[in-house]
């Protein structure tokens, strides 16, 4: 008892008070009747009594208390009786006697209160002894086992001599009797009545007699059923018959009859016995199934295991007799099985719930493996689903056959609607599981019911329906998932059934059916042993068939890949798929050999490929970690080419795509870039031939015959099946938008730990599938269908983010398909056929369209950016194509000659049926004609376009800054990041340029945005990937040609660019003065351009050749390569660029492959192409003395502005190029510029940079401009025999500081005479090579060019000056100057030349570079013009006078020379340190940055020799230059002048010489 009810001191004051508080208590417990009061009384009386066997109180005195006590209750005694007995166990099991003694002497005195029979009833044997209630209690305990044993186990049995066999026959006549009449069971029970009491015969041999007859008669339920029930025996009596009779059958070769299962059956059925107590009367036990299913389950996985082993022959025949043994001992009959036969007979009369009952207690399609079964459940099943199949499920046209219902009340009720599917038949379906394969007609109902119950779902609207309908479609996924796909598996190659169930599973979304084909693939198969063989199965049939399946026999192999897939098509994909992965040129012939799938199979392979592409243990880069993986190439190239040929639904991949681009992985676009290319035959490459790049400006049709290298024909069909995928989908713009993200995050989120290689093929991939599909949805999607898809370009670029460049390429098909709608609708308001009103029209609907887009574009960029450029001009840069701006005549003709020659050849072909050439001609003769059509279509279209530029072109640029701020902008924003986007961008772009000049746009330097692209291409070139470099490459290719094309003839320079405001080369305040020739780049001015150019193209690429960097020398040998048919063209640079190419080529032989094979392509390329490059003298006129300071400011850029110049327009800081000398140009223009001098010179001095203004030198030009006027007649008379003009006036003193410093080096001496001559050039060359070498240390690319060109110049002047310069000292041609004038400038000349050739600004910014030029063409047209050239009698005149003047002063000038040089040294030492400060003060250190890179001429010892080689050829033109001076400016002056000129000229050379020294160390300190 757990807690106590009496207290301790109630038992000291028993007498006191204890007594009374105890019956007290009692009486309060008696009166509640109640359990819980039952409980308390028990305790209160048991610690009563266990006080008295301790001792604590006396036992009279708890004897006479509990006397008392017994009158409260009734049942009182009955309570003691408990009490005592629980203390009978208790002092029992104690050790303790008198604790016993005690019970005992309680007991005693209770016996009076406690009756005798209770007490015998509840208390122990030997304490009953004890008491003396019994006598002995060994006899007592063998009286109760007797009376117990004729109780429970004794036998009431018959006599049977009493009993009478007449009764036994009469008893089987009367249930043998024919039922067929008026006979009822009541009175065959009330005969059998009868019987029993006549003859005495036993009731259960009866009723066993009954059952016997039953089994015999068991189609006579409705008879026996009611006897048996009648008969009123008990459940257990009917339940150990029925087991005997089953155990009768157990013997080892028993069979146990179907007619026994059937009365079981039956009687379970109708409840006469229950399913528990005849089961335990049924083997095998239900422990023996489980180890018979685990047995066959390993024994599965053990064929399949053998299966994929590789088999040595020998074994093999081992093997097959070992299996031979094992299917003859399986083929000796199988044990009987009560429990299957019992369940197939309940099946049989639609006893579910049993059979489920039985079906539960075995593993999963235990029950279902043994066909009969299967076949038995199938039938109840076919007549529970008749009804709902008949309303629902029955095919159109199809009768089916009828199917009658069970008779019994008690089988399942048929189902009527899908709701009553879910009673019963779902749940047999589910313990059929994947054996509903023995009966294919029952699959097909089920399918279809499941068909016509997904199209009710669909069509439902109503929600709380729908809410209803949602767990039935769960169950019909269920029931797909465990019991058709499974089924499906078992079945043999039943196309049919294949097809009938795509019909059904194409009504889920794909992801339901990818989750079903994932469960089919990954767990079906392991779940039961059939599966798991015929997984084994398949996969070595589908070994068997790759490895035969070629090219030659795809039919074959085709049709039995077909079979296999029927019904295996995840386990034979998975194999195809891992086959593909690791052989590609698998690819061809398995796609082929697919065309005999089901549509079910191909959605499979679509799932497969897409679980094959997400597999995570697979690595998609290569271990070298900068390439693809093979595995992912291999796969995508086979979706491209699957998805093409076969109609297999695209979402599901699409969404993979989609999906991997948000996780921020694009590896997986090469799916997406290789299926658009098959599907839509949109091709993207950067190694297009020139014509495909034509091709690709044209329209649609064009584009498909000439644009690509694979002719993708019959895409229609394919790239619609794409087009609708997207749309349903709604997956075109998100694609777009996370591919344009994703360019970036390839770089910045994704690239981090990977190599810079893979991380410029992942961007290049990334972007060239952007380009790519970006391409087919304009070329695919409707108007309506892309502008509501498309949103702005201000919304892109602000909400999306999307990059500027991406954002205008998606929006461009927009703009283009919306103004042709507009421009449709005016044309059709408006019916007019003039031609002037539709461009009115055209250009009204451009205003309308592109209006909103001048408006977005603000939002884009700063403010600041719209004083440089109109929105208008942006967003026209941005929205033409090239499409829009020229006819590709040639590429139309060319496919329509093939077209041609096509037709042509098809004439002659003799073997082609008739039929066939009639329709290929037609076909040839269809697209001959659409791509006529498009060529006009596109005719008047870029007709339109160009009217359109034309009319908008003057409100294009604003003057509000300088050219140069508008030049940086436009190609910061517009033609930088579009060159790079794609091929035919690269090529619109070089276009736009050549158009923009053509227009004459006002405020567009054509040449500074010449200049500005091919100055310093260092770091666009090695910011570019791959892809990027070659269109770079490809753009200044296109840049180069129009270069190239004004560079080679002067007629076509004078025609497009010699009165253009592109090639204005100074401001003016107010607009563009065509008649006004001064201000405009001359052609041989240009000529030096382009050469400037070149050579700093070639610097740049010498430099990304030497940095060693990888993407540096990669991407300039794509650059190199692409633009090799207009660079090198001149021979040294090609020269230097070959070397130094040849040295990568020995460099990167063993280190890196990739560079080499460039490399090596390059060079023998570039080899090739020597034949066409031409010396420096033929690129660009070198005759004239002053060109030796061209190629000092073509590498110093701006460095020259501090230079004086001796024309009137000197003072501005111009550019050197534009200052050289125009060969060719004619009297009359020369005179045409006379009148505008003086205006020029006050225009430039205005414009002119505050670094070089020179007032001596401007006096200087005014005067060589009057000399020019007054010889302008004569001069007119001899216009046809203009020699090549030297702009003298400009140049000033200094052509004469230049030939004072040849003299200096090289005594004047008969040119004719070799040896001395030879001597010098020896001499000079090992000087050079000196010089060379310590400027290759100092690093300095700048020093090595000036001093070269220094040297050429020095070598020329020095034959100039042998042959007899009479008048050296002459500052102007034709304006005589004071002899200390003359001096002065020249000293001065000398030290600004220095200054010119030293500056290492070719670093200065390509802003400086090109600011030269803007102010450049005044000064030099007047400095051209005053300066012309007699005739050529008056040369050979000149020619004999300078040679004998050479000779007479030849002894003078040795003696004086060491004198001179001597006084010289120290005054240009001086003048050397100062220049020195003042150079630095002006440009700062920052200049040299990038003169760092190496010069062009790669050793210092080629470029000796070939300045020795052009110096000879540039001596003789600078001999012929130096003769119209003499003749037209110095013929009055005397010999005794003459002579002290060139001593005068000596002495300045010496100190030039030495100031050169100087300023190499200075350099060199710096």
């Amino acid at each position: 008892m757990a807690a106590l009810i009496l207290p301790t001191d109630w038992i000291k004051n028993w007498e006191k008070s204890g007594k009374n508080e105890f019956l007290q208590l009692c009486q309060d417990l008696a009166g509640r009747n109640s359990d819980v009061s039952l409980k308390d009384i028990q305790g209160a009386l048991y610690e009563l009594c266990w006080y008295a066997v301790q001792g604590s109180l006396k036992v009279d005195v708890a004897g006479s208390i509990l006397a008392d006590v017994m009158e409260l209750r009734e049942d009182m005694p009955s309570v003691l009786a408990d009490v005592f007995c629980v203390l009978d166990i208790e002092t029992g099991c104690l050790e303790e006697k008198q604790k016993r003694d005690h019970f005992t002497q309680l007991v005693g005195a209770c016996l009076f209160c406690v009756p005798d029979a209770v007490l015998k009833e509840r208390l122990d044997p030997e304490t009953l002894e004890s008491l003396g209630l019994i006598k002995q209690a060994q006899q007592f305990n063998q009286k109760i086992v007797k009376i117990k044993t004729k109780l429970f186990y004794k036998q009431q049995k018959f006599n049977l001599l009493r009993e009478e066999n007449e009764g036994y026959a009469k008893l089987i006549t009367e249930l043998g009797q024919d039922l067929s009449g008026s006979i009822t069971s009541h009175l065959v029970l009330e005969s059998i009545k009868s019987l029993i009491g006549c003859f005495n015969l036993d009731p259960n041999r009866v009723l066993d007699i009954i059952l016997e007859v039953y089994e015999c008669r068991s189609d006579q339920d409705e008879f026996f059923i009611p006897l048996i029930k009648s008969y009123m025996c008990e459940h257990q009596t009917l339940c150990h018959i029925l087991g005997f009779k089953f155990k009768f059958h157990q013997e080892p070769n028993g069979e146990t009859p179907a007619s026994l299962y059937h009365v079981a059956a039956a009687l379970l059925q109708h409840n006469l016995i229950a399913l528990e107590d005849l089961y335990a009367h049924l083997l095998p036990l239900d422990s023996t199934i489980v180890e018979e299913h685990k047995r066959e389950i390993l024994e599965a996985k053990q064929i399949a295991r053998k299966l994929t082993m590789v088999v040595v022959p020998s074994e093999k025949s081992e093997d097959k007799e070992k299996e031979k043994d094992k299917d003859e001992e399986k083929n000796e009959k199988p044990p009987d099985n009560q429990k299957l036969g019992l369940l197939e007979a309940l099946l049989r009369i639609g006893d579910w719930q049993h059979a489920q009952n039985i079906m539960d207690q075995m593993p999963p399609f235990y029950a279902t493996s043994h066909k009969a079964i299967a076949l038995a459940l199938c039938q109840l099943l076919h007549l529970t689903v008749e009804p709902l199949y008949r309303r629902a499920g029955v095919p159109k046209g199809a009768r089916g056959r009828l199917m009658r219902p069970l008779r019994n009340k008690q089988a399942p009720r048929p189902a009527e609607n899908f709701e009553d599917l879910s009673r019963d038949v779902f749940t047999m379906l589910c313990h059929l599981g994947p054996h509903l394969s023995h009966d294919p007609i029952l699959f097909a109902k089920v399918v279809r019911l499941g068909k016509s119950f997904m199209k009710e779902y669909q069509s439902e609207t109503k929600p709380d329906i729908k809410e209803k309908m949602d767990s039935l479609l769960s169950c019909f996924l269920s029931i797909a998932d465990q019991v058709l796909l499974p089924s499906l598996t078992l079945m043999d190659c039943n196309a049919c059934m294949s097809e009938e169930l795509w019909g059904f599973f194409k009504l889920f979304p794909y992801q339901h059916r990818y989750r079903l084909y994932g469960q089919w693939k990954n767990e079906t198969y392991s779940s039961h042993p059939l599966l798991v063989k015929v997984k084994a199965q398949t996969v070595d049939r589908a070994k068997y068939i790759m490895k035969r399946l070629t090219k030659e026999n795809v039919k074959p192999s085709g049709r039995q890949i077909g079979k296999l897939s029927h019904s295996n098509p995840t386990i034979l994909f998975d194999y195809i798929l891992s086959q593909i992965q690791w052989y590609d040129n698998l690819i061809t012939p398995v796609v082929d050999s697919l065309k005999y799938l089901t549509s079910l199979s191909y959605d499979v392979l679509a799932y497969c490929i897409i679980e094959a592409l997400a597999n995570p243990e697979k690595e998609k880069m290569k271990h070298d970690d900068t390439t693809i993986s093979s595995w992912l190439q291999s796969l995508a190239s086979l979706c491209g080419a699957v998805f093409r040929k076969y109609p297999i639904e695209l979402a599901g991949l699409l969404q993979y795509v989609t999906n991997q681009l948000k996780a921020g992985k694009s590896f997986d676009l090469l799916i997406l870039k290789e299926v658009v290319q098959k599907m839509a035959g949109i091709e993207i490459t950067d190694e297009m031939t020139l014509e495909q790049l034509e091709a690709m400006t044209g329209g649609e049709q064009l584009k498909a015959e000439g644009g690509y290298f694979g002719q993708i024909r019959n895409t229609k069909k394919s790239s619609q099946r794409l087009k609708d995928a997207l749309l349903d989908h709604e997956l075109a713009l998100p694609l777009c938008l996370l591919m344009a993200q994703q360019r970036n995050g390839v770089v910045f989120s994704e690239g981090g730990e990977k190599h810079l290689k893979l991380v410029g093929k992942l961007y290049d991939q990334c972007h060239d599938t952007l380009v790519q599909f970006g391409g087919f949805l304009a070329s695919n999607l409707s108007t309506e269908d892309y502008i509501k898809r498309v949103p702005s370009v201000d919304v892109l670029c602000n909400q999306f983010h999307t990059p500027h460049d991406a954002a205008f390429f998606l929006s461009r098909p927009m703009y283009a398909h919306q103004i042709l709608s507009k421009y449709d609708e005016l044309k059709k308001a408006e019916k007019g056929n003039r031609q002037q009103p539709k461009v009115h029209k055209y250009i009204a609907a451009c205003e309308q369209i592109m209006g909103p887009v001048h408006e977005a574009v603000v939002s884009l960029h700063p403010p600041k950016v719209w004083d440089d450029l109109r929105p208008q001009f942006y967003a026209t840069f941005w929205s033409l194509t090239m499409y829009d701006l020229a006819v590709p005549h040639s590429a139309y003709d060319r496919e329509v000659s093939k077209l041609r020659m096509q037709i042509k050849a098809i004439d002659e072909n003799a073997e082609m049926p008739l039929n066939k050439k009639k329709k290929e001609k037609e076909r040839c003769t269809a697209l001959q004609d659409k791509l006529l059509e498009e060529e006009k279509k596109q005719l008047e279209h870029v007709q339109r376009v160009l009217h359109r530029l034309k009319l908008e072109k003057d409100n294009w640029l604003l003057a509000k800054s300088t050219k140069n701020e508008t030049i940086t902008k436009f190609l910061q924003l517009c033609l930088f990041p579009r060159c790079v986007f794609s091929a035919i961008d690269a090529v619109y772009c070089a276009r736009f340029v050549e158009l923009v000049h053509q227009q004459k746009t006002p405020n567009f330097c054509t040449l500074l945005c010449y200049d500005r692209v091919f100055s310093d291409i260092i770091y666009t070139v090695a910011s570019c990937t791959e892809n990027e470099s070659r269109r770079y490459g490809r753009f200044l290719c296109c840049m180069l040609e129009t270069v190239t094309r004004w560079h080679s003839d002067r007629a076509i320079y004078e025609k497009e660019c010699g009165n253009y405001p592109g090639f204005l080369t100074i401001f003016r305040a107010s607009g563009f003065d065509g008649g006004n020739k001064a201000d405009q780049l001359d052609y041989e001015n240009f000529r030096h351009v382009v050469h400037k150019w070149h050579y700093k193209l070639t610097k740049a690429s010498v430099h990304c050749l030497e940095t060693g960097e990888y993407t540096h020398i990669r991407n300039i040998l794509i650059v190199l390569t692409k633009i090799l048919p207009y660079y090198p063209k001149v021979l040294n640079l090609g020269q230097a660029l070959e070397c130094r190419v040849h040295k990568i080529c020995q460099e990167e032989k063993e280190k890196r492959p990739d560079l080499y094979a460039l490399a090596m392509g390059y060079s023998g390329q570039l080899k090739s192409r020597k034949v066409h490059m031409v010396p420096e003298n033929e690129f660009h006129h070198k005759e004239q003395p002053v060109r030796s300071a061209t190629p000092g400011n073509l590498q110093n850029g701006p460095g020259n502005s501090g230079k004086p110049t001796g024309s009137a327009s000197g003072s501005a800081g111009k550019n050197e190029e534009n200052a050289s000398e125009e060969s060719d140009k004619s009297k009359d223009k020369s005179l045409a510029a006379q009148k505008t001098a003086s205006k020029n010179a006050t225009a430039a001095n205005k414009v002119s940079n505050s670094n070089g203004s020179s007032t001596p030198n401007s006096t200087k030009g005014s005067k060589d401009k009057e000399e020019k006027e007054k010889s302008g007649k004569e001069k007119k008379e001899k216009k046809e025999k203009t020699a090549g003009s030297t702009p003298e006036a400009k140049a000033g003193g200094k052509d004469k500081q230049k030939e004072e410093r040849s003299n200096k080096e090289d005594k004047p001496g008969d040119g004719k005479e070799k040896t001395p001559k030879a001597d010098k050039d020896k001499r000079k060359e090992e000087k050079k090579e000196e010089k060379s070498k310590s400027g290759s240390a100092d690093g300095k690319s700048t020093d090595k060019e000036s001093s070269k060109e220094r040297d050429l110049s020095k070598e020329g002047k020095t034959k100039e000056n042998s042959k007899g310069e009479k008048s050296a000292g002459v500052g102007s041609l034709k304006s005589p100057v004071p002899r200390s004038e003359g001096v002065e400038s020249e000293r001065e000349q000398k030290r600004r030349k220095l200054d010119v050739h030293c500056s290492p600004s070719h670093s200065s910014a390509v802003k400086d570079s090109l600011s030269d030029f803007k102010d450049s063409a005044s000064k030099h047209h007047t400095n051209h013009n005053t300066a012309t050239a007699p005739g050529g009698k008056e040369r050979e005149a000149d020619k004999k006078d300078s040679e004998k003047a050479r000779d007479r002063s030849k002894e003078r000038e040795k003696k004086e020379d060491r004198k001179d040089r001597k006084r010289d040294y120290s005054n240009s030492d001086r003048e050397m340190s100062q220049e020195v400060k003042r150079r630095k003060d002006e440009n700062g250190t920052s200049s040299s940055k990038h003169s760092k890179s190496a010069s062009p001429a790669d050793s210092p010892r080629s470029n000796d020799k070939d300045r020795s080689k052009s110096s000879k050829s540039n001596t003789k033109d600078k001999v012929d230059v130096a003769k119209p001076e003499k003749s037209s400016g110095s013929k009055k002056e005397s010999r005794h002048d003459k002579e002290k000129s060139e001593k005068k000229e000596k002495r300045d050379n010496a100190g030039v010489k030495e100031d050169k020294k100087h300023h190499k160390s200075a350099e060199k300190h710096r």
